[in-house]
């Protein structure tokens, strides 16, 4: 079968490649469940050489045409489909021999949709000589089930956290949040894209995981922006390099201790992190600011010795200015320990 995507369209296309069929006789379709039955209210056959239908009440193999069935709800592009002659049973069977001979899902991986059966077949094909497990794959529409498969792997494995569509298209108005979705009209394309993106992914996994350990930052005072001097101390800053997080301690050029930030203001909201380049308010409990840092310019997130060994073990996941700064506090802390960070 193929189906139209036009809703208007109320014939169905399909091949007939053995046997033949009348106007009136009951079908069976597959599905990735039971198969549908279908009663045949008209049929037209597709004319030789040419792109034109005729109405006729008996078709044979082989030929193209289209059929007027009584209900087509829930109908399947490429899905296979049979005369009912009292073996609706041995359709049944031979139906789900079919299917899932054509589609094996693996225990856990990401989530496949295709525009028809065969689309499926061959993406499914594609993605296990990539290596790449999938666990569920259906045709039609990226919709909300699919969402919420997606979603039940950030827990499993963020790298399967993602849905691939070839030839298809995303319900409206579907709530995506923090899945990955990836389309193409090019299988090839589409792995490639999907390949990359979890190459991308599993670096940001790594880096937050280095990250949870410490965090590498940053930042240039803003004096003009003073907007509290001390108990606490509420002033601009930018971002220079890194990221910065509440709770981190903070040390000034010359590696002395300031203080931990309390709280970060973007816009008069409170945020959690600010990342390079950008312009908040930062709150620090017990720093008189006209005092201790009128003088100075820029602050840093503090790093422990170990820390600083592992990221310079894993400094490839780390941004150009990011290395910069550890360089930075590197010569800051060899000032007083000429061995500090040496492997």
């Amino acid at each position: 079968l193929e189906i139209k995507k036009d809703k208007n369209i109320e014939n169905i296309e399909a091949i007939l490649y053995d046997g033949e069929l009348r106007e009136g006789e009951e079908i069976a379709i597959a599905t990735f469940n039971e198969p549908i039955i279908a009663k045949i209210r008209a049929i037209e056959e597709i004319q030789l050489l040419s792109l034109k239908y005729e109405n006729v009440s008996k078709v044979t193999a082989a030929t193209g045409l289209r059929l007027r069935l009584a209900d087509k709800t829930g109908l399947l592009p490429g899905m296979p489909f049979q005369k009912i002659h009292k073996n609706l049973k041995e359709i049944t069977a031979q139906f789900k021999k079919e299917i899932s001979g054509s589609i094996k899902t693996d225990r856990q991986g990401i989530i496949a949709k295709a525009d028809s059966l065969g689309s499926l077949e061959a993406l499914l094909t594609l993605l296990h000589q990539a290596n790449i497990q999938v666990v569920k794959a259906t045709i039609g529409s990226i919709g909300k089930t699919d969402i919420i498969a997606a979603k039940a792997n950030l827990k499993i494995n963020p790298l399967d956290a993602i849905i691939v569509g070839f030839n298809t298209e995303i319900e409206p108005e579907l709530e995506i949040g923090n899945i990955k979705i990836i389309e193409n009209e090019v299988v090839y394309k589409l792995i490639d894209d999907l390949q990359l993106w979890r190459k991308e992914k599993s670096a940001e996994i790594e880096k937050e995981k280095l990250m949870g350990l410490a965090t590498v930052c940053k930042l240039e005072i803003l004096p003009q922006h003073v907007f509290r001097n001390s108990n606490p101390a509420i002033f601009g800053v930018r971002v220079l390099a890194g990221k910065l997080k509440t709770r981190i301690p903070l040390v000034d050029e010359l590696d002395q201790e300031v203080a931990h930030v309390k709280a970060i203001q973007s816009e008069k909201h409170t945020i959690a992190e600010a990342s390079q380049d950008m312009e908040v308010a930062i709150s620090l409990p017990g720093v008189t600011f006209d005092r201790q840092l009128k003088s100075t310019k820029y602050l840093y997130a503090s790093i422990s010795e170990s820390q600083f060994k592992a990221f310079k073990k894993h400094k490839d996941l780390l941004s150009g200015e990011e290395l910069r700064v550890l360089q930075e506090l590197a010569d800051l802390k060899r000032k007083k320990n000429s061995s500090w960070g040496a492997s």
